[in-house]
């Protein structure tokens, strides 16, 4: 930084940790209920893909407690809503589209009444078709919008050229977000046809605008508020919907407040997941296995509605470049229609997705030609100043890939454990490691471009505390920290004399969601604007009250210094407020330079790129097909971190949300659309021993070569893909058995059975348990101590 600063760039504690700790903090579910609440519940859907022949509702009205019932023909304004395209209805409309669609809600006297109301329905179903996976909606041409395809030169000319080329496939599967707090609203009603919920949401707003919409009624009349959420990963930015227009739909009907939190087994069989994939592709490339031209075919499946799959599908097509210059490429992203529920914003929004693609091929490449992957992905590497021009017509101004890997690979010794591990598994006959170091290029802004776009009221009270309020929404990522910091710094004062309010659309209006990374930059950088305009205020009123030049006043450790005068913040603000200063002011902030045309899909739709890479090392057992991550090192530019504790803790979680995506999170259908994945004993996320022994996080010293918030770079989504790392170390632990230099086809997630199913393919029967187990002369040959297993099993 130029300067020291005083409480940006410090690692100060999270502004809730002691509440969170000590279990004061107030989620929307702790809220103390009014006089008279109700509870609500939904009534699902048991089929995929039908139409409803009737629904008697007449026991769920007769149940004990129930105090009103509502289905679509209840809903007094719009029926349909959806995040971009209006194609979801508040309730099933005649047919039924996945198992676990909303066909109506139950108002009770108590949580337990509303929940058993809701079972009693007697719904009569005619079965249609489903459509489940998204290979199957594709052979169909089942989408819920058109495809977009992108390219670059003569790819069939270059890959029919090719002196080596190859084609290969992947499925990857979803990711349910499993945010510790569940969905919840709270719907109040007011006088004069006002409603207040509180939503546990990512997007007040858009939660403002689909209750309005919903209700007939204009947007002032509704009030959401949203002080923090416990976890949202995206899966709360655009789906808390379902649970806050029925909420104000009931209360609207029954003139009562009430509150619907569905349990967990309801909530992950209503909402969307991260979308799972399938690709092809198509890859010419040279001896040193520099690409000449490669060609994708991208299949997500979106379930049954647009929802945000438009543009996860984007940014998944923005990001299969990666860190790599394509010279000539075809890109086909189809968004695939699938009677499952609609898949939605998660972590990463389709980059991970992206980065996977061109990383699973790049792997392969390297394996046909006998090469270090690393060596094969830094001669693909981006160029300074030429091979600098992304597929979607950006040039890069900010590259710093090919520095920030050499670091890397220097640090965590990559060519040593390299030969390490080639000497151990050619010795073990059972366990077997395996190594990668991926990069990753990812960029931050929303790509639509209209949501980049934020504003803060700021409020100095004449004792010299602050009020600052935001249009983010805080879901334990530390955004109310980093935004009181910059509010702190800007006065200079210390950061107790700051607070930041929970997110009110009647505070801050017109708001983007808290997503795509810009939860800082977009809202630090309108506080920072509000703040610099009252003190513009107060130091004209200093410079004339003290006779000082007012270029020159400076706000600094508590105090203002007007020439050779110092004065207390506090004092200078009461003096100004006897002299009818003002003391507030609104602030906004726009992204600049960005512009994107989303029919060709070029432009710049991102303002900066994060730069970062891992090095991840795992050993496998190939009787058992468990895995254990042993080592990770992190190497991450964030710019100038304004707060290095919090940062460090988002690069953690991230990595290990990937590491579980790709390893042992497990989504499953059956045969009839039902999830059966829907409850923590049979969906596995990462625990505290799935973390390596050694894990690793430095900063790349780098400051953002743009204007952002003190030269500061994004933390919540880059940290994510840097898992592809675990999952391409798997592949190569694999590698070291197969029979010949081929693919290793192997799907994500990296769960045993795959690795188990991936082994028989690439060295049949040598793994097999009918093969024998290992002797003790073989166990006492591998001196490794028994660890607890991704899945709860053990690895020897």
């Amino acid at each position: 930084m130029s300067k020291i600063h005083h409480t940006v760039g410090q690692p100060l504690a999270h502004e809730s940790a002691r509440l969170h700790v000590t279990g004061e903090a107030l989620y929307t579910d702790d809220l103390p209920e009014q006089h008279g609440t109700l509870h609500a519940a939904l009534g699902l859907s048991r089929r995929a893909h039908a139409a409803i022949v009737s629904m008697d509702l007449s026991k769920v009205r007769a149940a004990p407690g129930v105090v009103e019932v509502v289905c679509l023909d209840d809903v007094p304004g719009e029926k349909y809503v959806g995040a971009y395209v209006h194609d979801e209805p508040v309730f099933a409309d005649g047919r039924v589209q996945y198992v676990g669609q909303p066909l109506f809600a139950v108002a009770a006297t108590s949580h337990d009444a509303a929940r058993r109301a809701a079972q009693l329905a007697e719904v009569q179903y005619r079965d249609l078709d489903p459509v489940l996976s998204a290979d199957a909606g594709a052979e169909r041409e089942s989408y819920v919008l058109p495809p977009v395809r992108i390219s670059r030169g003569d790819v069939q000319a270059e890959l029919g050229k090719a002196r080596h080329r190859h084609q290969g496939r992947l499925y990857c599967g979803g990711q349910e977000q499993f945010y510790l707090e569940g969905q919840v609203a709270y719907a109040q009603p007011g006088e004069n046809d006002e409603m207040l919920v509180y939503s546990s949401t990512q997007h007040p707003t858009e939660m403002q605008g689909m209750i309005a919409h919903m209700l007939g009624r204009p947007l002032h009349t509704v009030r959401v508020q949203c002080r923090r959420m416990g976890g949202g990963f995206g899966g709360k930015e655009s789906q808390s919907w379902p649970f806050a227009t029925a909420a104000a739909l009931l209360a609207w009907r029954t003139g009562r407040p009430v509150k619907l939190r569905p349990d967990r087994d309801d909530d992950f069989m209503i909402t969307g997941k991260r979308h799972d994939f399938s690709a092809s592709y198509d890859v010419s490339y040279d001896a040193q296995g520099v690409i000449g031209a490669v060609s994708f075919e991208q299949r997500l499946r979106c379930g049954y509605s647009a929802d945000l799959s438009g543009a996860v599908a984007d940014r998944q097509v923005f990001h299969t470049d990666n860190a790599y210059y394509l010279p000539a490429f075809d890109i086909l992203s189809l968004r695939v229609k699938t009677n499952t529920q609609s898949n939605t914003a998660f972590r990463g929004f389709g980059g991970p997705q992206g980065i996977l693609c061109i990383e699973y091929a790049l792997d392969d490449i390297a394996r046909r030609l006998g090469l270090d992957p690393l060596d094969v992905r830094k001669r693909n590497f981006y160029g300074v100043d030429e091979r600098n021009v992304t597929p979607y017509d950006t040039v890069l101004e900010d590259n710093v890939i090919q520095q920030l890997v050499d670091q890397l690979e220097t640090s965590c010794d990559y060519r040593r454990r390299r030969d390490e591990i080639r000497r151990f598994n050619a010795d073990s006959k059972v366990l077997k490691k395996g190594l990668s170091l991926v990069p990753v290029k990812f960029g931050i802004s929303f790509t639509a471009t209209h949501l980049n776009q934020a504003g803060a009221l700021v409020h100095v009270y004449t004792d010299g505390s602050i009020l600052v309020n935001h249009g983010g929404t805080e879901m334990g990522q530390g955004l109310n920290t980093k935004v009181a910091q910059i509010v702190a710094e800007e006065f200079g004062v210390d950061i107790d004399q700051v607070r930041a309010s929970g997110t009110d659309t009647s505070k801050v209006a017109n708001t983007s969601a808290t997503a795509a990374s810009t939860g800082t930059d977009l809202n630090g950088k309108a506080a920072q604007d509000a703040c610099r305009k009252i003190k513009a205020a107060l130091a004209a009123f200093a410079a004339d009250q003290y006779g000082c030049d007012e270029q020159h006043i400076r706000f600094q450790a508590g105090q203002v210094h007007c020439g050779n005068r110092v004065i207390p913040f506090r004092e200078l603000v009461q003096k100004a407020y006897m002299a009818r200063v003002p003391l507030w002011s609104s602030g906004f902030y726009k992204t600049p330079k960005i512009h994107y045309d989303m029919k060709t899909l070029t432009g710049r739709p991102f303002y900066y790129f994060v730069y970062a890479a891992a090095c991840s090392e795992v050993v496998i057992d190939t009787l058992t097909g468990e895995n254990r991550l042993l080592r990770t090192d992190i190497l991450y530019d964030a710019g100038r971190p304004i707060n290095p504790a919090v940062d460090l803790g988002q690069i953690e979680g991230g990595f290990i949300q990937g590491a579980g995506w790709l390893t042992s999170e497990e989504l499953w259908w059956d045969e009839q659309g039902a999830l059966k994945t829907h409850a923590p004993s049979t969906y596995k996320i990462p625990s505290v021993s799935d973390c390596p022994d050694h894990f690793k996080v430095e900063f790349f010293d780098n400051g953002n070569t743009e204007n952002n918030i003190y030269q500061s770079k994004a933390m919540g989504e880059p940290p994510l893909p840097l898992a592809i790392s675990v999952f391409l170390a798997i592949r190569d632990a694999i590698a070291s058995v197969a029979e010949l230099r081929a693919d290793i086809p192997l799907d994500a997630p990296a769960t045993a059975e795959r690795i188990l199913q991936t082994l028989d393919a690439v060295a049949p029967g040598r793994f097999s348990l009918a093969a024998g187990s290992r002797t003790e002369a073989d166990m006492a040959a591998e001196p490794m101590e028994l660890s607890a297993g991704p899945s709860g099993g053990t690895v020897q």
